[in-house]
């Protein structure tokens, strides 16, 4: 059973609360709606996708441990149809299941019992990123800056859009703002701390949260990790931006 729960006010964000914990949902769900959120919740994983479909949400917050498909197959299937951030709740806290949740597309993750406030504080962050310019604009905004060319790959960054050659590459939010904090210094190596920063701002977590989402965002581009083109390896220190070639 899903429960729709309009939030107060004017909501400016969508959430989805996917947990068959039915107070633990509920919990989370009414900090969300005292932040303005619309929220919606859903108590095993059918239900999740089929929501997440209707509300095109802005932020998943995801049970690993859901009753039929589980929070890892929700995440692969949510990721074939949506960009929305996804916080993967567990119940174990252990190296492997953070990076599992991490490499099926989650962008961050808690473990219970958790706060529900730093819940929250974590998604507002996530929230504070730019969001891709509406399709109805047809453009960015005449001051944008220049796209970023590296070779075949161009990032324009105010449009929010990358492509190749002629063709575009879809990624999510996470792996285009790991792509910008790149391409933003060419050529000089950004440890996994500094990107941490970049991207996730207050993360506390592994930093191996870096590597998952490279390897992602090298999958989308093309890009063969023993001669990478675009993202480079630095052993001991972290990536860099390639020029291409």
């Amino acid at each position: 059973m899903i429960d729709m729960q309009p939030a107060t006010d004017t909501p400016k964000y969508r959430a989805l609360v996917v947990d068959d914990e039915v107070p633990l949902a509920g919990v989370v769900a009414s900090y969300l709606e005292r932040e303005r959120f619309v929220v919606c919740v859903a108590h095993n994983g059918d239900d999740a996708l089929a929501r997440a479909r209707e509300l095109d949400p802005d932020v998943v917050v995801l049970d690993l441990a859901l009753p039929g498909i589980d929070g890892l197959e929700v995440c692969r299937r949510l990721r074939t149809f949506s960009d929305a951030y996804v916080v993967m709740l567990t119940a174990r806290d252990t190296e492997l299941d953070t990076i599992v949740g991490l490499s099926v597309g989650a962008d961050d993750y808690m473990t219970k019992p958790f706060s529900p406030r730093e819940l929250v504080a974590r998604i507002r962050a996530m929230l504070r990123r730019p969001r891709s310019i509406p399709a109805s604009t047809g453009a960015a905004p005449a001051s944008a800056p220049p796209a970023r060319v590296f070779g075949a790959l161009r990032i324009d960054v105010a449009g929010r859009q990358v492509s190749i050659g002629t063709e575009p590459i879809l990624l999510t939010r996470t792996e285009f703002d790991l792509l910008v904090a790149l391409s933003s210094r060419p050529g000089v190596v950004l440890s996994r701390r500094q990107l941490v920063e970049a991207v996730w701002e207050d993360w506390v977590g592994n930093e191996q949260v870096v590597d998952v989402h490279i390897g992602h965002l090298r999958r989308k581009l093309g890009d063969d990790a023993a001669n990478p083109r675009y993202v480079l390896t630095v052993r001991g220190v972290g990536y860099r931006m390639g020029t291409g070639q």
